[in-house]
This record gives structure tokens, C-alpha cells and sequence, in this order.
């Protein structure tokens, strides 16, 4: 049975257990994070469908948490939680890409009407999709919203790293895209360690697209890639 994927960041960690809990009982799946500097890196492989972030956390706070979360995944919902509800707290909450607020102490009910609400929107959105969000690269069907490839025998949930890579691969379909520039655009240097990931990464793609022949990712020794689709 497929559960919605909660990533909770909160340090108080009497509070964290008790919701953490409490949503899995309620039959949510939960990642729960007590460190603000290794939200992103936690991330990564979870994709989850919302966010519920704390304002104060140890090492990086919410704000700047909130920006990257929504620069990386301009659909996730967050619900921020804290006892900060100044005004201009609520402004920077909402300027930093939060889409709701709730003031500490709160119930748990609160926050799963809240939670249910926030996945409504996103699904009213993701219903109302244009075209340009969905592209056919030979038997699978690309769901740029969603972070998700469709194919006859299946769907493949797309990491956010697995997204970029793909959108730029499809959007030089048939021509070469160069090496470096993927590095400088996913992983933000060319390192050796990232170009390694890289590899990994377009292995990966490799093997999800094999089960149709008219796909093709062939390597350029030296230069980049060409992805070939019909």
C-alpha cells in the first residue's frame, strides 16, 4: 500500500518523536530530520510529496532551508511550524516559499487537515498540467511535475538529480550535450567525485530506458553525451 512521503525537520526531539509517531500511525511514511545542515543531502533519494519545517534548527535555518527546498522542487508544499507568528516572520516565511504556517503549540489534528489540504492544491495543479509538462521520449511518457517516467510496464519516481540530468539530456535530444556542463549545472562544480556521480547516474538512466530499443544514451569519450530518441 503506497503511503504520502513526509519530510519533517524539527531538533526538539521530544516533539519530533511525538509527531513523527503519530503520523505514521495515521499512515503516512516519515523522514524525519533533526539537523537543518543535512536536510538537502536527506533529500535527495526521498522525494517526498510535502515538508514540514521547523524556523529554528541547529546549523541552517528554516528560511534558508525553505529557499533551496523550493529552487530544487517548485512543487513540494512546506508547512512551516514554530512559535515565531510576527508578521514580518510570516512574511519571510511565505516570501521564502512556505505555502502554510502553523503556531507552536498546535494539535495533530490541525496539522494533518493542514497536511491534506496542502496535497489537495498540489494535485489540483498537477491535474490542471500543460502539455509541455509531459514528454513522450519513445515508449515512456516524461511527467515534469510529478518527477516521474511513465511506461507501459510501470512508473519510475525520479530523484531530483535523475530530473535535471533528463531535462537536459531530452532538451538537446539528438545533438551532444557536453560533459561539463552537466556537471556545472546538476552538482554546481567538475570535480572528480562529481563527475563519478555522474557516471553512476547515467548508468542509471541507462537501465531504465533499456527496455526500449530505440532509446540510446551512447558516451563521447572526452566530450559528453548524445541521447538518441526516435
Amino acid at each position: 500500500m503506497y503511503k504520502i512521503k513526509v519530510y519533517y525537520i524539527e531538533d526538539e526531539l521530544s516533539l519530533g518523536k511525538i509527531v513523527s509517531d503519530t503520523l505514521e500511525k495515521q499512515g503516512y511514511e516519515v523522514k524525519w530530520e533533526s539537523n537543518g545542515a543535512r536536510v538537502i543531502s536527506g533529500l535527495e533519494n526521498y522525494n517526498p510529496e510535502i515538508c514540514v519545517l521547523d524556523i529554528m534548527l541547529p546549523n541552517v535555518d528554516g528560511y534558508t532551508i525553505c529557499r533551496t527546498l523550493r529552487s530544487r522542487f517548485p512543487l513540494l508544499p512546506v508547512i512551516f511550524l514554530t512559535a515565531k507568528t510576527d508578521t514580518p516572520s510570516l512574511v519571510k516565511g511565505f516570501e521564502s516559499g512556505g505555502t502554510d504556517y502553523i503556531k507552536k503549540p498546535f494539535s495533530i489534528e490541525e496539522l494533518i487537515i493542514r497536511i491534506e489540504n496542502q496535497l489537495k492544491l498540489v494535485k489540483t495543479r498537477m491535474d490542471n498540467q500543460t502539455e509541455t509538462d509531459l514528454l513522450m521520449i519513445g515508449s515512456f511518457r516524461f511527467d515534469t511535475l510529478r518527477y516521474e517516467l511513465q511506461s507501459p510496464s510501470g512508473n519510475i519516481k525520479l530523484s531530483n538529480r535523475d530530473m535535471q540530468l533528463l531535462k537536459m539530456l531530452y532538451a538537446n535530444r539528438n545533438r551532444i550535450t557536453v560533459r561539463k556542463d552537466l556537471l556545472m549545472t546538476i552538482w554546481g562544480d567538475d570535480s572528480y567525485f562529481n563527475s563519478r556521480n555522474l557516471d553512476v547516474y547515467i548508468r542509471k538512466l541507462r537501465h531504465t530506458f533499456s527496455t526500449d530499443k530505440s532509446i540510446e544514451i551512447i558516451t563521447l569519450k572526452g566530450n559528453g553525451y548524445l541521447f538518441i530518441v526516435p
